[in-house]
């Protein structure tokens, strides 16, 4: 079976309201590769003005060449916020028959059943400011 080489996706700047460490990142993600039996990439890391995701489409286009068989990112909401632009990046995931992992989650996406699966993680997590607090 040959080992998939997975490039990790790394960010600099907080996202939904979280904030890690880059070499945390990276910790993180190589031993999910470890576990997972991926040959790990260096990340490449996105840059730090928000909804920036030029690191992330230079990925794809890495994809595209075929040099890489996936991607490995910290969690999956290091992904873009806007929903369209979100559902794009799965389509273009998908239609290169390519995958994407998230080492937080421990999940992947590699099918239309996949992008459902995390879809609904993420209106789970965009709802989450909305409930009720509790009153110390």
């Amino acid at each position: 079976m040959k080992i998939k080489k997975v490039r990790g996706y790394i960010f600099c700047r907080s996202f939904m309201g979280e904030r890690a460490p880059q070499h945390v990142q990276n910790i993180v993600i190589r031993d999910y590769c470890k576990k997972n039996q991926l040959s790990y990439l260096l990340s490449a890391t996105e840059y730090s003005m928000k909804n920036s995701y030029l690191m992330l489409e230079k990925v794809l286009v890495e994809l595209k060449s075929k040099k890489i068989d996936g991607i490995v990112a910290y969690s999956l909401f290091q992904l873009p916020e806007n929903k369209k632009i979100r559902n794009k990046f799965y389509k273009r995931i998908l239609k290169l028959k390519k995958e994407i992992h998230f080492s937080v989650e421990g999940l992947k996406i590699t099918s239309k059943k996949d992008v459902e699966k995390i879809e609904n993680i993420w209106l789970i997590r965009q709802s989450l400011p909305s409930c009720l607090k509790t009153i110390n």
